[in-house]
């Protein structure tokens, strides 16, 4: 009782530190985004000040060109006006002195062309056609400015609302075919929303996420709906966090209450361990290597038929030995390379993609445990399809050393699908989930995924969740598919 105490005072002294970092993480976010917005406010002043400023000089700009405007107007007409003036003064000069004539026989006397010319020039003088009035007023009333309302609007800005934290519905949030849909919601309708930003992270916890030792967040930014689907992902983790924040034209709001959904999937790796000296193993990919078995001992045919037989090795209990299954490497004829983890119960699925100059392969499950010289599909513990691309290429069901020849073109991703407890595996057309072929039988010890491969190389894909389209297959299937009974194994 004692002890248990004590662990779950250390658990929760940890969960206290944890709240302690998260704390103090907060407090210095809080600073940095407080001179955050101080900079953001002072540029939006700027920007302000810039717009008045720009529009002062462009109005100004205006009184000036409507008072040059103005001004040449007056001084044209002033210029007319005294250019008449001065026509009009000559004229008057002329009338003046014929009007001098006392002598009314003297003046009739005077009707030559010259004198006739001077009463038409008297009539039609330039200022009888003048108009004296000015062409402009004086008034430059038309360009003044009121700036009461723009000063209220002013008076009136406010820092802008923040947008409230969605809610995500976890209801509605949908995991499946290694994609994920989340949905959301406000709490109050905003139509200043603008756009929503999605955040996930990859963990091994449940619940709240952790500071310490957790990914960096992902982020989908500028989602218009209030839903968003995350495809492609690889499930090599236990759970996702995802998080929602909502952001109008300014600014951004709080983050929802991060969310945890089970991301769960068939993981493993390649085990270099298990794998036959000639091929090159990495994490998901196998390669057919040469000259990776010339230093092996040859093996002979009498070795072979004893290929069930325990080996010494096998019987440690050792950590390592446990952990890769207390199994030898294989050796011989077998080119095989097995899973590290284990298939112990429910439903799993993997994919394998084979090279263009691949010339034979295999892919199944096979038990823990198996003879160095075991190959696929040669054992009544292993069940598989075999691809044999020499000459012409076939496709081919092995199990118990039985083969069925399946007239189907050989795909280039197979997708496996096994079905622990219900004692069925079954192999896919991964493109299109076609089914090409189905094994039935009672698993009756944990199986490991076998690849065997000779030229070439197999990638294997996992983390990956067993597809809808599976799923219904397999129940539409109900004992109609390629099986044989020649080749299952039933207890």
């Amino acid at each position: 009782t004692l002890q248990r105490i004590v662990s779950t005072l250390v658990n929760k002294n940890d969960e206290i530190h944890n709240f302690i970092d998260m704390l103090n993480h907060t407090i210095s976010n809080v600073q940095v985004n407080s001179s955050n917005a101080i900079s953001e406010l002072d540029e939006e002043f700027d920007g302000l000040y810039s717009v008045l400023h720009e529009m002062k000089g462009s109005m100004a700009n205006t009184i000036q060109q409507e008072e040059a405007r103005k001004i040449q107007a007056l001084q044209d007409q002033l210029s007319q006006c005294s250019h008449a003036l001065e026509n009009s003064e000559e004229l008057l000069e002329i009338a003046v002195q014929s009007l001098d004539i006392k002598n009314p026989a003297k003046l009739l006397e005077v009707e030559n062309i010259e004198q006739m010319g001077v009463r038409r020039v008297v009539t039609v003088a330039s200022a009888f056609r003048l108009s004296l009035k000015p062409k402009v007023s004086d008034s430059m009333a038309h360009l003044m400015v009121d700036f009461t309302l723009e000063k209220r609007m002013l008076q009136a800005v406010k820092f802008l609302p923040v947008p409230e934290a969605p809610e995500i519905d976890v209801a509605a949030c949908l995991v499946a075919d290694n994609c994920i849909t989340v949905s959301w919601r406000m709490p109050e309708e905003d139509p200043r929303i603008d756009h929503f930003v999605l955040e996930y992270r990859k963990t091994n916890f449940d619940g709240l996420p952790r500071l310490k030792g957790e990914q960096h967040w992902e982020v989908i930014d500028y989602i218009k709906a209030t839903q968003y689907t995350l495809s492609g992902l690889k499930f090599d983790t236990k759970y996702m966090n995802l998080r929602v924040q909502a952001c109008n034209k300014a600014v951004a709001g709080e983050y929802s209450d991060p969310i945890t959904l089970e991301t769960k999937a068939f993981l493993f790796s390649l085990d270099s361990t298990s794998s036959h000296p000639n091929l090159k193993v990495e994490d998901t990919y196998v390669e057919w290597d040469p000259t990776g078995g010339k230093g092996q001992e040859k093996i002979k045919g009498k070795e072979n038929k004893n290929s069930n037989a325990a080996s010494p090795k096998r019987a440690t209990n050792s950590p390592r030995a446990l952990a890769r299954g207390s199994r030898d490497r294989f050796a011989g004829e077998s080119y095989t390379v097995l899973g590290d983890t284990a298939v112990e119960s429910g439903q799993h699925y993997w994919e394998v993609r084979a090279q263009k100059d691949c010339k034979s392969y295999s892919v199944g499950v096979i038990y823990r445990n198996p003879g160095k010289f075991d190959q696929l599909g040669k054992t009544n513990s292993s069940w598989c399809i075999h691809i044999n691309n020499w000459l012409q290429t076939t496709l081919s069901a092995k199990h118990n050393n039985k083969a069925k020849t399946l007239d189907i073109p050989v795909p280039d991703r197979i997708g496996v699908y096994c079905d622990f407890d219900g004692g069925q595996l079954s192999f896919y057309n991964a493109n299109s989930k076609a089914l090409l072929h189905t094994f039935r039988t009672k698993f009756t010890q944990p199986l490991l995924p076998g690849f065997m491969i000779w030229c070439g190389g197999l990638t294997v894909s996992t983390g990956l969740q067993v597809p809808t389209a599976v799923k219904t297959l397999q129940k539409s299937e109900n004992g109609l598919s390629g099986s044989t009974s020649s080749l299952n194994n039933v207890a």
